[in-house]
């Protein structure tokens, strides 16, 4: 799984110092040119064409690696509104230019930006996990045609202060989230994504364990083995829950998640019709963004924590034996599910693993956090845009663990906004007969549903028994659910986008900053 290798030096002569690099990238705002033999390079292009310093443009300067200068402009970097993803997208305009000119090293290196400044204290990393990003290509294609011919770039230099090790650990995880999220769903389907995990954690720390027995699952997974039922029949379709499990030395608090692994949507018996089933493939954005960040985990080993993952791996298939709305289903915790809508299914296949956390947490030594991971409404995409939602619970709220992740996403270029949960979230979900506590959705689209993000979150609370542990309770539980459907991929587009690997940088800057 090769991805370009990060180098750092203190200089641009240091960089040139080595004969294999042949391109220089330089990044940031051009009203002025810090480096002095730039300047007068850049001044001259300008004085020919106006775009220099405008647009991300190639050209032909001596004295620089392999006589290649690409001038990337970031725009300013002052104004209220700017931020460190503007480094981190041009770079990754930079990263494909310079590839296509032929250069396979090039020297990243920033020009007129300011580090001290808080929303740019991570602007070396932005511009490496950008570059990265921009020329990131998806496996099938890897697999089809070879990763040397395909992404042939190996190396990178940067210029400026940053733990390379690190920065790559996080380009790691993020390369196995865009693996897991962005392929089809038969490369990709249950039994096939429980065996990439089981080899991108091979030879590390974690521990793979892999349910796959629908006998097993049905009893202790009874939510996700219904979402799942009628894929059984297909063999390589069949759901398993994939469980991940790192140890830290000295660990002083436990990170526990769910993630939302539908490999394929089609809505189930609620069908997803007109155009909408393209691009649900990608409905496993959350379980891919999980498995990615306990790939930087596995990459950094701390000794601080431990982390737990389980991920639900389920194709919610249409066919006679497809569970339906109004069915009651009794999850892992004994709560009693009335379905509202089968085409709202992240949330079943997570409630089930969401339960077990929950138990492991309650009887935990140590503090523990919480989290579902999905791609889970419409909703999230149209309220909150290209950013990941977070809503807290109580306790997570009272121990600011919602925005400590936004803080952390500001600053790493991977940001997110905070919704709260509120009383009608919880009367939403409330069951309305005495057949059932619980109902799963309403029957209409998230998007058009007040609080569409929200009340799933709750439902969440009520369903893995995290209810009992709110902060009325002994042991209350830090838990945030994470929508990632509108930050999953570049554009919103789901279809042909290609997968961020959201909220992965966030978490990794949370939990293992070095």
């Amino acid at each position: 799984m090769a991805f370009a290798q990060l180098h750092c030096v203190e200089s641009l002569t240091q960089a040139k110092e080595n004969e294999q690099t042949d391109a220089l990238i330089v990044i940031g705002p051009f009203d002025r040119v810090e480096d002095t033999e730039l300047s007068e390079a850049i001044r001259a292009a300008q004085q020919s064409d106006q775009r220099v310093g405008k647009e991300t443009l190639l050209l032909l300067q001596p004295d620089v690696p392999g006589n290649r200068l690409v001038v990337a402009p970031t725009g300013p970097l002052n104004r209220d509104y700017d931020d460190v993803r503007q480094i981190f997208d041009a770079a990754a305009k930079a990263a494909k230019i310079v590839q296509d000119a032929g250069a396979r090293h090039p020297v990243l290196m920033l020009n007129a930006v300011d580090t001290q400044d808080e929303r740019y204290q991570q602007a070396h990393l932005a511009a490496y996990l950008g570059f990265c990003q921009a020329l990131y290509q998806p496996l099938e294609a890897r697999e089809a045609h070879g990763e040397d011919e395909i992404e042939p770039t190996k190396a990178v230099t940067l210029v400026g202060a940053l733990n390379a090790d690190w920065a790559m650990a996080v380009e790691a995880g993020k390369r196995v989230a865009r693996d897991l999220a962005g392929t089809e769903p038969e490369r990709m389907a249950p039994p096939r994504f429980a065996e990439y995990c089981r080899q991108a954690f091979a030879h590390t720390p974690v521990k793979v364990t892999v349910i796959d027995d629908y006998q097993q699952l049905q009893h202790e997974y009874p939510l996700a083995a219904a979402v799942g039922r009628a894929s059984i029949e297909v063999e390589r379709h069949r759901p398993c829950v994939i469980r991940l499990e790192y140890k830290g030395a000295k660990p002083e608090r436990t990170v526990m998640f769910a993630g939302k692994g539908i490999v394929y949507d089609t809505g189930g018996a609620d069908l997803k019709v007109g155009g909408h089933m393209a691009g649900m493939s990608r409905d496993k954005g959350g379980a891919a963004a999980v498995a990615g960040f306990v790939k930087t985990v596995a990459e950094v080993q701390p000794d601080n924590i431990n982390v737990i993952a389980e991920i639900a791996a389920v194709r919610n298939s249409i066919g006679s034996d497809a569970f339906v709305a109004d069915e009651i289903i009794t999850g892992h915790s004994g709560k009693r599910v009335r379905i509202g809508n089968t085409d709202a299914e992240g949330r079943l296949a997570m409630a089930d693993l969401l339960s077990h956390l929950r138990e492991e947490a309650a009887a935990s030594e140590v503090p523990c956090d919480l989290y579902t991971v999905a791609t889970l409404t419409g909703h999230a995409a149209l309220s909150k845009g290209p950013y990941s939602a977070l809503v807290p619970n109580g306790a997570a709220r009272k121990a600011q663990v919602a925005q400590q992740l936004f803080e952390q996403g500001e600053v790493f270029g991977d940001p997110a906004e905070i919704s709260w949960s509120r009383r009608e979230d919880f009367d939403f979900v409330k069951g309305r007969t005495l057949c059932d506590d619980l109902l799963s959705s309403n029957n209409g689209p998230s998007a058009t549903t007040a609080r569409g993000h929200q009340f799933p979150m709750a439902f969440l609370v009520g369903v893995s028994g995290l209810d009992a542990h709110g902060i009325d309770s002994d042991k209350p539980l830090n838990y945030v659910h994470v929508d990632i459907a509108g930050s999953g991929v570049e554009g919103g587009d789901w279809q042909h986008g290609k997968p961020t690997a959201a909220p992965v940088t966030m978490l990794a800057a949370h939990y293992l900053r070095k």
